[in-house]
Order: structure tokens, then C-alpha cells, then sequence
């Protein structure tokens, strides 16, 4: 299982709240980063994004951008209600956190200190890494019944073709009947059709690959 501790960026870039937007702006691009974590006394009081600052001030051309970059500070644009995670999270549990609140990244405590951040792209990177799909191959849909046993049974089938299977997710519960559930194998061939075939005899609805 990959945790939150396994992607999360270690060397983190943090502002206090009186610095100005013009400084967080310039660490943005210098770092190529989007969002900033703001610590007051070694502690976690906000967090700051490119976009937030962008929105605080006026747009390039406008004479008065330059003034405003001196004068706006990251305290007065900074989010102060921050969502956090653990090192030990796991990190599927994290992606689920940023989709339900709508946000991109998560400063990591550990106690009350920064210890790491990790954003939606590291998130992104976890989830292929742990799918397979980095590695050569190609994906097996299956539409299997909703119950105990079914996973093992198409997973034998596919295995009697000396296909190995780097992962397997389920989607939501589709209400047949009887209920089902999509399987997306992850397989170490780049034809499966025999396998594929096979669990179209023994009764599976396969979706991919076509069926002939």
C-alpha cells in the first residue's frame, strides 16, 4: 500500500503571513510550484496558492500591479481553514480528501510540523504507479456479479493463460440484477484475447477487449 510519506515532496517552500505577493509570486516561478504552505512560529497557519495571488492583484499590464504585489501580504489572501494529511495516510485516502473538498494539494503534519506537501500531480503519479500502467501491457473490463468469489474466479481464468495480473479496481455497484460491478484488470500481455474469449464462454460479459 503507498502511503502519503512515499510521494509527498520532503523539501517544502514556505512563506510567512507578512510576506508579499510579489515574493510568493517570484518563488512560485522560481520554484515551479503552485501552491505554498505559510508558517508563523513553525506553525501551520495557511496556505497560498499562484491563483490566489493572481486574483489579488492586477492583471500584467495594468499600472497598478506593481504597487499591488508590494503591498498585498500572503496573510490577507491565504487560505486559513487548511486540510492536512499524515505521513502514514494512505495515499488513495488522500485523493479522496482533495475530490470531496475540491482542493489540490495537503500540507503534511506530523504532530503540529511540516514534514512534506503533497498536491494532486504526486497523487496522480501514486495512482498510475500502483495501477501498472507506467509498465507494458493492456486492460481487461469485465462486468462480474456483486458477491464473494467472483474476482477469484475470473482472475483463475485469466491466470490458466500464464497471464499475469498487475491490478484489479472495481467501480461503483451497477444495480442488475443480480447487482454488478466493472473489473478493470491491469494485465503483463499486450493480447489478451484468448483470455478474454475464454471468459465470454464461461458467462462473463467482457466490455474489453470487443468480443467478437
Amino acid at each position: 500500500m503507498l502511503l502519503v510519506r512515499d510521494s509527498m515532496a520532503r523539501e517544502v517552500a514556505t512563506l510567512s503571513p507578512g510576506e508579499t505577493a510579489g515574493a510568493a509570486l517570484a518563488l512560485c516561478r522560481e520554484r515551479r510550484i503552485r501552491h505554498l504552505p505559510v508558517l508563523e512560529d513553525g506553525r501551520l497557519v495557511g496556505v497560498v496558492s499562484d491563483r490566489d495571488l493572481r486574483s489579488a492583484t492586477p492583471a500584467f499590464g495594468d499600472p497598478a500591479r506593481a504597487a499591488a504585489l508590494a503591498e498585498v501580504r500572503v496573510g490577507d489572501v491565504m487560505a486559513r481553514e487548511v486540510v492536512t494529511a499524515r505521513p502514514d495516510d494512505p495515499i488513495d485516502g488522500a485523493a479522496n480528501t482533495m475530490r470531496e473538498r475540491g482542493i489540490n494539494c495537503l500540507p503534511v503534519l506530523e504532530g503540529d510540523e511540516l514534514v512534506g506537501i503533497v498536491t494532486s500531480s504526486d497523487v496522480m503519479d501514486s495512482l498510475v504507479f500502483m495501477l501498472g500502467a507506467h509498465e507494458p501491457g493492456s486492460r481487461m473490463e469485465v462486468v462480474v456479479p456483486d458477491r464473494p468469489g467472483t474476482l477469484a474466479g475470473v482472475a483463475g481464468l485469466i491466470g490458466e493463460f500464464g497471464i499475469n495480473i498487475v491490478s484489479v479496481v472495481t467501480g461503483p455497484r451497477q444495480q442488475d440484477k443480480p447487482p454488478s460491478r466493472v473489473a478493470v484488470f491491469r494485465v503483463d500481455t499486450i493480447n489478451p484475447v484468448e483470455a478474454a474469449n475464454a471468459l465470454g464462454r464461461a458467462g462473463y460479459r467482457v466490455l474489453w477487449p470487443p468480443q467478437p
